[in-house]
């Protein structure tokens, strides 16, 4: 679900003192975009929702939601957007986020 890999890259990378801030970042763009699929979902973007998050997920390791996101894009992108599971992409993140916030609240 998580690679763990990525996320210790991530911490390297930016540096131990700004992950959390980074993560924090990430997370409250992705929410937006989250909240906006749940609640108001349009077809005509979801496309580009699903790239940004995809991107995303990429950085933060999420490795479930960045594949669920990509087939979504690729769906969308065939013109096939209402055959997307959003269900199952915004369940993939609530589940990525709790582990991912579990672990690091544990380190």
């Amino acid at each position: 679900m998580i690679d763990w890999d990525r996320v210790q890259e991530l911490r390297d990378e930016i540096g131990v003192e700004d992950f959390d801030e980074v993560v924090e970042m990430f997370l409250d763009e992705v929410e937006e975009v989250i909240a906006r699929l749940r609640t108001s979902p349009e077809l005509s973007q979801l496309e580009a929702d699903l790239h940004f998050l995809k991107g995303s997920a990429l950085n933060l390791g999420f490795e479930t939601f960045s594949q669920l996101c990509q087939a979504g894009e690729a769906a969308s992108a065939a013109g096939k957007a209402a055959t997307v599971d959003l269900s199952a992409i915004l369940n993939a993140f609530a589940d990525s986020k709790v582990a991912f916030e579990q672990k690091l609240a544990a380190a």
